[in-house]
């Protein structure tokens, strides 16, 4: 994505008549579309409760054409009382836990064994000692679902009616005299799709529903912080991840669709070092896709990421030098996804690995 800024996976073979790979060759790119601009606003309070806000934006753009355009990451208003805030705005989905997410340099942040999504969504926070719940509705804007007629939309989830739910809870301790803390926390969310609503002039409401669950930790020593996420998710296109849905005729009603999950685990880690002038890290991420729970009839469509992708693994070093305001960041990525064919339930089997090598360096200037 974005002349290769953004990577999920290596392209599969692409063979020519003598069996040469043509996508087996190297490429390079110099960019600076990952440049950032951010606002924080503070205001008098209002209900009892403090205000502040945030926009944040880059020049990422919004498609490959509109590269080098600025666009919305985030905007959002808060209200906090002692033990209660209020969020209304365009954040991180709540299962991306932004408290427990990958260092790694490159833009992708670990795509796409974890979740990546900026949704805009109400959030309700409630603290209850050192444990925290929250409950959030979200809608789709940027990251949005895949499905017939109009491809990539927010209007599946539009038509279904209700908003996605997403529930977290989370427990966290912290000694700033041993410099050592702990944090652990699960989370669970509820999507329903509606992806059409005629077929062949007909009012149909067949609808998807999904869930998906997630559990992370992380645990902070003075040298050493170790962090690791572990996902269990149905349909989910959306979240950057592998995945998606069926949609198949029903043979008893020519004139409906049936709709099925595709199955997805995913798990990531990540070592790193503490030290302020410089740290050392490895990330390391696992993902495998498990297809759909039935057997699928011909005529089966796929809405589905990597639905020829048996499982994927990366292995990622890095090094950073911070000078000031000034970093300099090394990156070694190789990422293997294993292509192959599908079965009868979605699974992907007898499938071979395609690796790739990325190296990278990010040099950054902090204001």
């Amino acid at each position: 994505i974005r002349e290769g800024h953004f990577l999920l996976y290596p392209k599969q073979i692409k063979a020519d008549p003598s069996g040469t790979d043509i996508n087996a060759h190297s490429s390079f790119n110099f960019l600076a579309i990952q440049s950032r601009l951010k606002l924080d606003l503070t205001g008098p309070e209002a209900l009892g409760a403090k205000t502040s806000g945030m926009m944040e934006g880059e020049f990422f753009g919004m498609s490959e054409s509109d590269i080098n355009g600025f666009r919305l990451r985030h905007a959002l208003i808060k209200l906090n009382w002692p033990t209660t805030e209020l969020m209304i705005g365009q954040f991180w989905h709540p299962m991306f836990a932004t408290n427990c997410f990958p260092d790694v340099v490159s833009f992708n942040t670990g795509v796409p064994f974890l979740v990546f999504s900026r949704n805009p969504q109400i959030r309700l926070t409630q603290d209850i000692g050192k444990f925290k719940a929250y409950m959030t509705l979200l809608s789709q804007l940027d990251f949005k679902s895949n499905g017939p007629l109009l491809g990539v939309s927010s209007t599946y989830l539009r038509n279904s009616g209700i908003p996605s739910l997403n529930v977290n809870l989370e427990y966290s301790t912290k000694n700033t005299d041993r410099k050592t803390g702990f944090l652990a926390g699960i989370a669970g969310n509820f999507k329903k799709l509606t992806p059409r609503l005629e077929v062949s002039g007909v009012k149909v409401n067949t609808s998807l529903m999904s869930f998906s669950y997630m559990a992370y930790l992380k645990a902070e020593v003075p040298l050493l912080t170790l962090k690791a996420a572990g996902y269990y998710g149905q349909n989910t296109f959306d979240y950057t991840m592998l995945g998606g849905y069926v949609e198949f005729p029903d043979l008893n009603d020519p004139t409906r669709y049936m709709y099925e999950n595709v199955h997805i685990v995913s798990a990531w880690t990540e070592l790193m070092t503490n030290g302020s002038k410089f740290k050392a890290g490895l990330f390391m991420g696992y993902s495998k896709n498990y297809g759909t729970d039935q057997s699928l009839p011909s005529g089966t469509n796929y809405y589905s990421r990597g639905d020829n992708i048996d499982r994927i693994y990366r292995i990622s070093p890095r090094a950073v030098w911070n000078f000031g305001k000034f970093r300099i960041a090394p990156e070694v990525e190789y990422t293997v996804a294993y292509y192959g064919t599908k079965d009868g339930s979605g699974a992907v089997k007898e499938a071979s690995p395609v690796g790739n090598l990325r190296l990278l360096t990010g040099v950054f200037y902090f204001f």
